[in-house]
């Protein structure tokens, strides 16, 4: 009986060749770090493999970052998928490229691009709304703004890390109401927000918005992503200017990024609106809705917690990026966005340890002790998938971090 190939992806597999999402990986052989695409429990060296066919994408493929592959465009973008589908699944081309394939559990993965910018978003009405009766119990739980534009701020592209890098607790200023003086120390109120990031692939010129039917022309593709936040920090510091320190000390994500094109299936309208958008962000018209219905599965120490759903999301990447610019920043390759955390309107679909514990009033049962907060040693994984074509599911990988003591 002849040996199976590992192209020969059982049915169902959420990483069959209808997905091919890319990273970045090197091995214990062979230390350089290069492009690889997840096909079932394998990665095929997508350089080496594009080598071995005499292709023509074997220099945007030979490389070791995403990088110039996102700066190529929407076009070598989709030219470059259709190649590579054919390699996984033509049987002609098998004996070329099955000398590529490694298991999964032989490569290092690294982050798989260049940060340029990093940007988060507020874009769940659940979450915002959550988090308004939290710290606002008297007020309107929504700002005036929040339903007008995406809210979001500026984090730090040299804290975003690749899932399994442990996340070392911060320290910072706090104050509880009834502290006469702020102290100094490790956070005891470390959180996580469950998110989903984009990643910008070509740019745009300074002092020209990017639209948003200009969406796909700029995005790459999408990944999980888990903005760790220090709530107790983020208190004290966040009025008047907003996150700082309570958010900039590690930002994990997925070392894996789906393409767009994978998703077509996924695609959903976000909730209807409640007030008139102005006119650069008004998706009425839109040739094909915004939304993404991906579904996510939060785990504190391999125990689901939590299962957001990206679908509820009020604000969509596209006028997320149509915000971002109309002022006219201009978008650099391997600019990362976070859509903010993702929350559904029922308590289990809280993407937030602020939100499910609120604020600590409420501990969670875990099989090794309760929980408000995070723990030295706990470790938290974030996984998802979307629906793909014809009953299909697209995996969407994971993203996993472990607290470590501050130093």
């Amino acid at each position: 009986m002849p040996q199976q190939s590992p192209l020969d992806v059982p049915e169902g597999d959420p990483f069959g060749p209808h997905n091919l999402p890319y990273g970045v990986f090197s091995t214990a052989r062979d230390p350089r770090r290069r492009i690889g695409v997840r096909i079932g429990g394998h990665v095929l060296d997508a350089g080496a493999a594009a080598v071995a066919l005499g292709s023509p994408y074997a220099g945007l493929l030979g490389q070791p970052s995403l990088n110039p592959l996102l700066a190529a465009g929407r076009t070598a973008w989709r030219d470059v998928r259709r190649a590579l589908t054919a390699w996984v699944t033509d049987p002609g081309h098998r004996p070329a490229v099955e000398p590529h394939l490694l298991p999964l559990d032989t490569i290092t993965s690294h982050l798989p691009y260049e940060v340029a910018d990093y940007v988060d978003f507020y874009a769940s009405e659940n979450h915002a709304t959550n988090v308004g009766r939290i710290f606002r119990p008297d007020g309107d739980a929504l700002t005036p703004n929040w339903k007008h534009l995406p809210i979001g701020y500026h984090g730090r592209a040299g804290t975003i890390v690749v899932s399994g890098t442990d996340v070392v607790r911060p320290h910072g200023q706090r104050k509880t109401p009834t502290d006469p003086a702020p102290v100094f120390g490790p956070s005891v109120k470390l959180d996580i927000e469950a998110e989903v990031g984009f990643v910008v692939g070509t740019p745009s010129e300074l002092g020209r918005p990017v639209a948003l039917d200009a969406f796909e022309d700029h995005v790459f593709g999408l990944f999980l992503l888990n903005d760790w936040s220090a709530r107790d920090i983020q208190a004290w510091e966040y009025v008047p200017l907003g996150p700082f320190l309570g958010k900039s000390f590690a930002t994990s994500v997925s070392a894996w990024v789906t393409p767009l094109e994978a998703l077509d299936a996924a695609r959903v309208a976000p909730p209807a609106r409640d007030f008139p958008l102005l006119p650069y962000l008004d998706d009425a018209d839109g040739d094909r809705p915004g939304g993404f219905d991906l579904r996510i599965s939060v785990a504190v120490n391999g125990q689901e917690i939590a299962t957001p759903p990206f679908a509820s999301m009020y604000w969509t990447a596209a006028q997320q990026l149509a915000h971002m610019t109309v002022n006219g920043a201009s978008l650099r390759t391997g600019d990362v966005y976070g859509s903010g955390t993702v929350s559904g309107p029922s308590a289990g679909e809280r993407g937030s340890l602020l939100e499910l514990t609120w604020n600590g009033r409420d501990a969670i049962e875990l099989a090794d002790g309760k929980r408000t907060f995070l723990e030295d040693g706990d470790t938290v994984t974030l996984t998802a998938w979307a629906p793909g074509a014809g009953g299909t599911r697209v995996g969407l990988g994971e993203v996993t971090g472990r607290i470590t003591a501050a130093r």
